[in-house]
């Protein structure tokens, strides 16, 4: 796949030397050597600008390699609908793709898969619904206990019900989007020292006792 274009259009220069770049690079020729000696091929390129490209070049081909795991995966699974592999295609950023695949994501033997074997799903989607029916929630659950799978206490039904929810929560795309998003918004990051070293000269006194807004971190990851 050729990402000259895309990388062109993000970092804002000409397709043609993004091109010849890659070209380069992939005939071995370093970045130090390809700012120095071919500038005339690459449109005078400097390091900084051919390092971002060789990065995103990296990151376009990874995110391509994901992509295509994810979808044999999910196709193996019989879950793979052609809206799915549509936005799967599409996208374009590694934390949203895994975000994506989340619900498709092979799992260890976990609470909500225990509380699915022991049939309390649709439990799960009345509490999802909220609708008022006049009976309390012990009233309700109790029509899904069963002593042959060894469920006999409403509360344990209840509590199996609520361990679904709270999984399709934590692998729903736009509700962890939503939280990543607010989190670099009004999250802030703090820091406070260890007992053991409160009186003790470090070199991370600064940060005994810290706290700074994560959309102002400078160590921020990048993409």
């Amino acid at each position: 796949m050729d990402f000259s274009a895309i990388i062109a259009e993000e970092l804002n220069l000409e397709v043609w030397r993004v091109s010849k770049a890659l070209e380069l690079m992939d005939q071995g020729g370093t970045i130090p050597f390809i700012a120095r000696y071919r500038k005339d091929q690459t449109g005078t390129l400097n390091e900084i600008e051919l390092r971002d490209i060789s990065h995103r070049r990296d990151y376009l081909q990874e995110l391509v390699d994901r992509k295509e795991t994810i979808l044999k995966s999910i196709e193996e699974q019989g879950k793979l609908t052609p809206e799915l592999k549509a936005q799967i295609e599409a996208c374009k950023d590694k934390t949203l793709l895994e975000d994506i695949y989340a619900p498709f994501k092979p799992k260890k033997r976990t609470r909500a898969t225990i509380a699915k074997e022991l049939g309390l799903e649709p439990l799960a989607r009345l509490m999802w619904a909220q609708e008022n029916t006049g009976n309390t929630a012990e009233e309700i659950a109790r029509i899904y206990l069963s002593e042959e799978k060894g469920l006999a206490d409403p509360r344990a039904a209840l509590k199996g019900a609520a361990d679904i929810l709270a999984e399709e929560v934590a692998d729903n795309a736009e509700f962890r989007q939503y939280l990543r998003n607010k989190v670099e918004k009004t999250g802030v990051m703090v820091s406070k020292v260890k007992k053991d070293f409160e009186k003790q000269e470090t070199k991370f006194k600064d940060y005994y006792d810290f706290s700074e807004p994560v959309g102002k971190m400078k160590c921020r990851t990048k993409k």
